[in-house]
Formats: C-alpha cells, sequence, structure tokens
C-alpha cells in the first residue's frame, strides 16, 4: 500500500488529517464517479468522522458494518449518492442511527440545515460528539421518535437509510409532511414489495437505481412527493 505522509489539520475543526493513503484516495475518487467534486475541509472531516463511528462502534453498536476495507464505500459514498436528489432547504434524517446518511451530507452542505433524530440515547450521544468535534454548525441532534417530535418549521426534505417500509415513513411523519415536502428513503433492492403497499395514496414516487462506487449490490433511491 503506497502512503503520502499529510498532517495537515482539518479545516475549521483542529482534527489531524489521516495520512494520504488509499482510504482516501477511495474517498475522492469514488466522490468523482457520482458527481461530486470534494473539497480538503469536507474529505478530510468525512475521513474524520469514519474514524469516529470505527471507534464507537466498538461499544455502542453504530453500524453492523465492520470491515473496515468496505467503509468508505457503504458508509461514506452511499451516503453522498444521495446529493444530488435533495435541493435547497431544511433537512430531517430519521433513525439517523451513526449518521448516515445526515451526518456525510452536512459535511459536503455546511450552508443547509441538517437535524438527526434517533430514539436511542446512546446514537445521539455519539451524533452530538461528532457534531461537537467536527465542527458542524449546521447540524443539529434531536433525540425523539418521530411521531412526537413537533418542530417549529417542518423540513423540506425527509431523508432515511435502512430505517422502515416508505408506508411506516409516510404514517409516522404524517404531521411533517406539506406540498413542499420531498421524502429521500435510500433502498436496497428494488422495493416492488412496499410500493405496492402505498400504490393506493395519490403520490408522485420515483425511483432511481444508482451505482455505488465500490459496492456491488442494488441501491435504489425512492423520492415521494405530493402530500
Amino acid at each position: 500500500m503506497r502512503t503520502h505522509p499529510d498532517s495537515r489539520p482539518c479545516a475549521g475543526t483542529g482534527f489531524p488529517a489521516r495520512p494520504m493513503t488509499d482510504r482516501r484516495d477511495e474517498l475522492r475518487q469514488g466522490a468523482a464517479q457520482l458527481g461530486i467534486e470534494l473539497e480538503d475541509a469536507a474529505a478530510c472531516k468525512l475521513l474524520a468522522f469514519l474514524d469516529l463511528l470505527e471507534k464507537w462502534n466498538r461499544a455502542y453498536n453504530l453500524t453492523a458494518i465492520r470491515d473496515a476495507g468496505e467503509a468508505v464505500a457503504r458508509h461514506l459514498l452511499d451516503s453522498l449518492s444521495i446529493l444530488r436528489f435533495i435541493g435547497e432547504g431544511p433537512v430531517l434524517d430519521i433513525g439517523s442511527g451513526g449518521g448516515l446518511p445526515g451526518i456525510p451530507f452536512a459535511i459536503c452542505r455546511p450552508q443547509q440545515a441538517v437535524t438527526l433524530l434517533d430514539s436511542n440515547s446512546k446514537k445521539t450521544r455519539f451524533l452530538n460528539q461528532v457534531r461537537l468535534e467536527l465542527a458542524l454548525d449546521n447540524l443539529a441532534v434531536v433525540h425523539a421518535r418521530i411521531e412526537a417530535w413537533r418542530p417549529g418549521t417542518p423540513p423540506r426534505f425527509i431523508t432515511s437509510r435502512a430505517f422502515a417500509s416508505l408506508r411506516q415513513m409516510l404514517d409516522w411523519c404524517a404531521h411533517l409532511l406539506t406540498p413542499e415536502t420531498t421524502i429521500v428513503a435510500m433502498k436496497g433492492r428494488y422495493p416492488g414489495d412496499e410500493l405496492d403497499e402505498i400504490a393506493d395514496r395519490k403520490l408522485s414516487v420515483a425511483v432511481e437505481k444508482v451505482a455505488i462506487p465500490g459496492i456491488s449490490g442494488e441501491r435504489h433511491i425512492v423520492s415521494i412527493r405530493g402530500f
């Protein structure tokens, strides 16, 4: 493995950068294949987040993916695949768990307000730690169940990754949905059964298959509008 020592800190964090290894190369090249040009500060923070996720996962069980060789693709690049599906306005990531896709999104869109919501206190403790250590001023963390959460301003976009079925998302988020809301759900295989469950609702539903560098399995993004 070739390495290029680089100890420059992440901009605005004081968090030391990892050496310029194949992991950083994989992130940059994978992002480019997704049509994303990562700035140095964003790439550094994404890898620093990955370090924190791997460290805390030993005690908090934040993710079932424990193979470090898969982490860039399955955590970072997979999360970044939703960037082009989300426009301007507040973003709510429900069932955020280890902060995926919400934290990578917040890192790449520092001017966009992102709220991470989870009902597990250990996970929200981790999310708050990431927010502080990486100086993510656009990020808020909420410890609550989505059905009970009542924000002052409804989100413009609601995201999730492997959180619930489409029908459950629609039911649990009903009090947050407005004509301007878009749900952006990350799925693996084509969610035919889930789509059938909501076929009787008068909604605009679009499903797009996406290719994630480094991941051989299927990935689909479901966008739902028209509430």
